[in-house]
């Protein structure tokens, strides 16, 4: 049975709406998506469950914020928001005792540092590197992320001499978005070097592009793939704008149609790398069917999947797994087809 006949037998997906002739493109390159196993990825810093999916209630991943709630940039898209459900690190001193806490009360396996930028989209990690050092050297298995911002090779280097994993940052494509929607008076350029900076180091660089970013338009991802795809990255990660976060009346909901013709760009233009969609992308129907889009592009990762996603899988007949930790970074290598039991 062909794809779109395949979709429609799935309950989840029974008034969604497809693009036909993107179901038939995606499907036209099917032999090699179906050769790529899925990893579902279930973060710990909120709560989570599907029909098929189950979250874990174990803080084994969790998201700190060295600002708290506060963004001196305070973007258009989204207004500081994505920093409210992360815990707060304010001093060294913070990240230090509750990472050491949940490591003795739940097993803490990695987390993710991040925290709201100054005017120039930079964040200032500097002193918090000792302790990723010290929490490193007690407990070597911890894995350890961080959203870098924009940064220079020194301060790339420093990040990776602190003993980071994983550095994540946004890649902009469009300078009207850095301007209009970031409120920043800085180029393209300065975000390709950012990433540049990163790949000169031996961490693994994670970019995310945010699909519809200005104001729900595509405008600028082409030339953000393009810049990713120049680039040694570890893996892509893709998201999708949340008008809810962003600034009241300024923001429409990117079609999940252009949002899956996006997926299939970057699945093309990066053939070797991994792509994975991110945690945010809108509720709802429009969430069920851009994470079917992400199955049938053959992206390799779904954080948090929609109802249908697993059924997705299963019609069309490709491997999965799930994890609980951010998709950008893996605390270990489940195989085979079957979702993971959160530890007790």
């Amino acid at each position: 049975m062909r794809w779109a006949g395949l979709l429609h037998e799935i309950e989840a997906f029974e008034d969604a709406e497809f693009d036909g002739e993107l179901v038939e493109e995606l499907e036209h390159h099917a032999a090699a998506t179906l050769l790529r196993p899925i990893r579902f990825s279930t973060p710990t810093f909120k709560s989570y469950n599907s029909e098929d999916v189950k979250g874990c209630g174990k803080n084994s991943f969790p998201a700190f914020s060295v600002t708290a709630g506060a963004c001196a940039l305070d973007c258009d898209h989204c207004q500081a928001k994505i920093l409210e459900p992360m815990i707060p690190a304010t001093t060294p001193e913070m990240l230090d005792r509750k990472v050491r806490d949940l490591i003795l009360l739940q097993d803490l396996r990695g987390f993710l540092l991040s925290g709201g930028s100054n005017r120039r989209n930079e964040i200032k990690y500097e002193k918090y590197y000792p302790i990723i050092e010290g929490l490193k050297r007690d407990y070597p298995y911890l894995k350890v992320a961080i959203h870098s911002a924009l940064l220079d090779e020194r301060r790339a280097k420093l990040m990776e001499s602190a003993g980071v994993d994983t550095a994540m940052m946004d890649v902009i494509g469009s300078a009207d978005t850095i301007s209009e929607v970031y409120h920043l008076d800085r180029p393209v350029a300065d975000f390709e070097n950012t990433l540049a900076a990163l790949c000169s180091t031996s961490m693994k660089i994670v970019p995310h592009i945010v699909i519809g970013l200005h104001y729900g338009r595509i405008l600028g991802e082409q030339t953000a793939l393009e810049i990713c795809a120049r680039h040694d990255i570890e893996s892509l990660v893709l998201v999708v704008l949340m008008p809810f976060f962003g600034k009241e009346g300024k923001f429409i909901t990117p079609s999940s149609h252009d949002v899956g013709r996006i997926f299939s760009e970057a699945r093309q233009r990066l053939p070797h790398k991994q792509v994975l969609l991110g945690c945010a992308r809108p509720a709802g129907m429009h969430r069920r069917v851009v994470d079917a889009y992400a199955v049938m592009a053959g992206l390799d990762g779904i954080a948090f999947p929609a109802d249908g996603a697993v059924q997705a899988c299963q019609a069309l007949g490709r491997t999965y797994f799930q994890e609980h930790a951010c998709c950008s970074i893996k605390i270990g290598e489940t195989a085979n087809t079957r979702l993971a039991a959160c530890a007790g």
